[in-house]
């Protein structure tokens, strides 16, 4: 049966925000007039249960999602084969408890006297720590594959897949950091970044030449900075995967 609209809400299990928050948005949506399904987590159930989202995509034609960055969701689903059609996020990482609830009144239409709340939790047992492929950036140069130690990837010239995501380690998104073209998305990751899902950059057309030339001198600014700051990742980066590394020795079983 259509039930027209519904909420998602990740209740994320990696302290992207503050428990406070969690609960407070959950509150909140309890007392929407609107079907809301709390899962624990996004990340998790779309790995390894993915009946719940297509029981949802059949039932609901419009979803709304509350949890990270709209890039990192996109190619969640588009990386596990999850089909989920006409849906928009809202960046909890970003927007206040406040701001979320304030556009939800705006965009959801008048559903029923009063909504159904439903919680569904995945039965992972591990931490749902794993690369995102966005794959309309990569560029299939294998540098990630090649950097990663755990066998995460599986790749070849005309083909690059997450093969083993739960063989990722936690707090090491090294190989994301030495992607030349920003495409590796780790939606668990802290930081609010690129690299967590936020939007890289474009580079735009000037609107004025006194606007072009500050540009120009902007950029050729940050050339001569551009070898050291990678040169900084790159570190960065080593560092990272030389403490999964030796958290590895330590405990081999641990994910």
């Amino acid at each position: 049966m259509d039930k027209h609209t519904c909420l998602i809400y990740c209740n994320c299990g990696a302290g992207i925000i503050s428990g406070k928050k969690q609960d407070d948005l959950a509150g909140s949506f309890k007392k929407l007039n609107i079907d809301v399904f709390e899962l624990h987590d996004l990340c998790a159930i779309s790995l390894n249960e993915k009946e719940v989202l297509s029981s949802i995509e059949k039932d609901y034609n419009k979803k709304f999602i509350v949890a990270c960055y709209p890039r990192a969701i996109k190619n969640v689903f588009s990386q596990n084969n999850i089909s989920i059609s006409n849906f928009e996020v809202l960046n909890f990482r970003e927007l206040s408890e406040e701001s979320i609830i304030e556009k939800l009144s705006m965009l959801i239409e008048a559903q029923s006297p009063s909504g159904n709340y439903e919680v569904k939790r995945s039965s992972l047992k591990v931490p749902a720590w794993y690369p995102v492929i966005d794959a309309s950036r990569c560029t299939l140069c294998g540098q990630c594959a090649r950097f990663c130690v755990f066998g995460v990837y599986k790749y070849n010239k005309s083909s690059l897949e997450v093969a083993n995501p739960l063989s990722c380690k936690n707090n090491c998104p090294a190989c994301g950091r030495t992607c030349p073209a920003s495409a590796i998305i780790f939606p668990r990751l802290p930081e609010n970044s690129v690299l967590s899902g936020s939007d890289p950059g474009t580079e735009t057309s000037a609107k004025s030449d006194k606007k072009e030339g500050l540009f120009v001198l902007l950029n050729e600014r940050n050339n001569a900075r551009r070898d050291i700051f990678r040169q900084g990742v790159i570190h960065q980066a080593e560092e990272e995967k030389r403490k999964a590394i030796e958290e590895f020795k330590i405990s081999p079983k641990k994910k």
